[in-house]
């Protein structure tokens, strides 16, 4: 606990030994250990921590990890992301591969989304396939796996969720793992109202997300405002409300099935002082949340590899998370 008046510190150990106790009994009933495949392309050291990072949370639990480092970070001669693609495919359609992560960035935005398309969807532990992202944007939260072979997105024949068990002959639709474990963090902060029905137990909160990149931001703003929360993305040049609330009359109040994206007037400092939770994920040492402008009382959140936060952000936040990444390993391999 923090001392008087200061919010508190909160590791991610206690929320990641939940689901890792649960992990834990998944195997115990499997015939095998599940093996996953990383794929290493690059020299960076974050990605290069990472990897290492995973192993070690394998080698815990019990999951059989291999490491196929390609590119510049088998030879330093070689370009980065050399030979990446067809460490994919191999992978692919290696039937003794369970799942697989490739640790990006490699070449850019584009190209990268490209090899994320290229990772079988029975295989995608990052949830990073447009199937996988097309159901988390429409709020769809089941699928039936016989459609992961097809090319055509989900229709509206999928039941609608009433909680958090899928019906018969569904399975959960696998979602990214750093926006899920942002999630779970804040379900055990107790963000998430319980007494609410699912899928609207985020209901009254506001909350920003700084960060609108398709690996994190965006996608986690979507999953908020699905689960009823009021969120602003904010990202270099704009600021945006997410948010499946009616904006009409009470006359014509219309909830919408999963969350719309408005432009805001507000500046990043106003939505701040809205913001019951703020998460930041901007990759840049230099960038830092402004203390003065939090909201009293609130919970904060980083997952950038360097602190986004002042150093006295806990003189206005009630709960301070500098690191969620034991948490994020624990999403991925649930999803093995």
């Amino acid at each position: 606990m923090a001392s008087e008046g200061k919010g508190v510190l909160l590791k991610a150990d206690p929320i990641a030994n939940t689901f890792r106790d649960e992990i834990k009994s998944a195997l115990s009933s499997s015939p095998r250990p599940p093996k996953l495949v990383g794929i290493l392309a690059t020299n960076s050291a974050p990605s290069k921590f990472y990897s290492e990072f995973t192993k070690k949370q394998c080698d815990a639990l019990g999951v059989e990890f291999v490491l196929r480092k390609v590119g510049a970070a088998a030879d330093e001669s070689l370009a980065p992301g050399e030979g990446v693609e067809e460490a994919i495919i191999e992978s692919n359609e290696d039937e003794t591969v369970d799942g697989i992560m490739v640790y990006y960035p490699i070449f850019g935005v584009q190209q990268d989304h490209y090899l994320q398309q290229i990772v079988s969807p029975f295989k995608d532990v990052e949830g990073l396939h447009f199937k996988f992202h097309y159901n988390l944007y429409h709020n769809i939260r089941f699928l039936d796996p016989k459609t992961l072979t097809s090319s055509l997105p989900a229709t509206s024949d999928v039941p609608a969720a009433v909680n958090d068990e899928p019906p018969p002959g569904y399975v959960k639709s696998i979602l990214p793992c750093t926006p899920l474990a942002i999630v779970k963090c804040l379900e055990y902060i107790g963000v998430y109202n319980r007494i609410l029905p699912y899928g609207d137990r985020a209901y009254g909160k506001t909350i920003t997300v700084i960060n609108r990149s398709e690996v994190v931001g965006r996608p986690l703003a979507a999953l908020l405002a699905n689960d009823g929360a009021r969120v602003f993305s904010v990202d270099i040049d704009s600021i945006q409300e997410y948010t499946k609330r009616p904006r009409q009359s009470a006359e014509e109040r219309k909830y919408h099935p999963r969350h719309v994206v408005h432009p805001t007037a507000l500046s990043l400092q106003e939505c701040l002082a809205l913001s019951d939770v703020v998460v930041s994920a901007v990759p840049s040492a230099e960038y830092k949340v402004k203390t003065a402008w939090l909201k009293d009382g609130c919970v904060c959140l980083n997952v950038a590899a360097d602190k986004n936060f002042e150093a006295d952000v806990r003189e206005k936040a009630s709960v301070y998370m500098p690191t969620i990444g034991k948490v994020t390993i624990m999403m991925l391999l649930r999803n093995l």
